[in-house]
């Protein structure tokens, strides 16, 4: 019942030039529910203090991070919230995870990247090998052959150390076999970080069955607050990052300098919540896999009427995985004539949120021969959208011959 569902989300009430705004910009960041929001505001309204306390503001901390942490191994399908760490983003935890890794790199290592993955989890990377002398190897794509990965078991050797590999394209959708390629990093000793970004907001993430050292994740691409979530896999618990001297010295405190926002991590529990009221089960993982998977058949339904209709606009272009593939309902397009920035303003007056640019997915821009070029147009699908804003979006594009 997707009308009733979009009336938990009050931002779906904006509207421009009396038109209701179509949030196609999702793979940038979702919208909150008001129960995410309500248990925000409400940390606030009763006050907190920090932990360690003898008192009843300081335990409530506790409970907050604690009830986050299970949520998030709710999430990613893991055994002990001791295996959740927050920061804040995906992108800082990142760059504190190479940072330590790559302590134990040198000259002759060798590390994995994809050039389908958000810088986040690139550039952390190469600075990591830079200050190490480790080499890097790439994992390229086909952009001729709906921009599939390569196999990376073709760049892998007994010299490899690390693989970074992105869960989905936050570009062009594309969901890479993540579980066979962490199978096979292992199978030469290496660690194996995934970016789950992108993918959260689309699949259900199973971290125990992928069996990769370290997960991350953006509670705000899953309707939750701008909190990063790192999971802990059993390989690397003893890691140990940069800290100051009094922080905790055991993971997962030991990976969260500073004071969390607790009203934040409030909002991920009701966020992980939200989605789990969405489905059915006796657990609260169990619902949050039938949820995710009822609001997955939902984009999944819109992508496909989308895909099917773009077969009749000649002069758009999209590139990524076609109908059928294994993708996200995320679409990099490019419409003839225009740049992505002027359809992305035609649309915005139209009420129509698109994004345009190269969204930080510099090397798939590259790839694609984009990145000097302005990039490409971004349309992304989330469960609150309609297939009445499908057709809106449809139309504008229609009139852009």
């Amino acid at each position: 019942d997707v009308p009733a569902l979009r009336e938990r989300f009050p931002a779906l009430d904006r509207t421009v030039d009396g038109l209701p705004v179509a949030w196609f910009d999702g793979p940038g960041g979702s919208q909150a529910p008001a129960s995410v929001i309500a248990a925000i505001a409400g940390v606030l309204e009763v006050g907190v203090s920090n932990l360690g306390g003898p008192f009843g503001a300081s335990e409530f901390a506790a409970e907050l991070v604690d009830g986050a942490r299970t949520a998030m191994a709710d999430f990613f399908g893991v055994a002990s919230g001791e295996q959740i760490a927050f920061g804040q983003s995906m992108t800082s935890l990142t760059l504190s995870v190479a940072r330590s890794l790559s302590e134990g790199w040198g000259p002759g290592d060798e590390i994995v990247l994809t050039r389908l993955d958000h810088d986040a989890n690139v550039s952390p990377w190469l600075m990591a090998a830079e200050r190490s002398g480790a080499t890097v190897r790439w994992v390229d794509f086909d952009p001729d052959a709906g921009c599939a990965l390569d196999p990376v078991e073709s760049v892998l050797s007994d010299r490899t150390v690390h693989l970074a590999i992105t869960h989905a394209s936050n570009a062009v959708g594309t969901i890479p076999d993540v579980a066979a390629a962490c199978a096979a990093a292992r199978e030469v000793g290496a660690t194996t970080y995934v970016d789950a970004v992108h993918f959260s907001a689309h699949g259900v993430v199973d971290a125990a069955g992928i069996d990769c050292d370290f997960l991350a994740a953006s509670a705000y691409k899953f309707h939750g607050p701008h909190v990063g979530v790192l999971c802990l896999g059993d390989r690397v618990r003893d890691l140990e990052p940069e800290r100051i001297r009094p922080a905790p010295s055991s993971a997962p405190g030991s990976w969260e300098p500073g004071t969390a926002s607790f009203e934040a991590l409030a909002g991920v529990t009701a966020a992980v919540d939200y989605l789990a009221s969405l489905g059915w089960g006796g657990t609260r993982r169990g619902r949050l896999q039938t949820g995710i998977g009822r609001a997955a058949h939902h984009t999944d339904a819109l992508a496909e009427y989308f895909l099917g209709s773009l077969e009749d606009l000649r002069h758009v272009r999209l590139f990524g995985p076609p109908l059928g593939a294994a993708r996200t309902a995320t679409f990099a397009l490019e419409v003839e004539g225009h740049t992505p920035s002027e359809v992305q303003g035609v649309l915005a007056d139209r009420g129509i949120y698109t994004w345009a640019g190269h969204y930080y997915a510099l090397e798939v821009m590259r790839r694609l021969g984009k990145l000097d070029e302005g990039g490409l147009l971004r349309v992304g699908f989330l469960h609150y959208n309609t297939i009445e804003e499908v057709d809106r979006l449809l139309d504008v594009l229609e009139g852009l011959r």
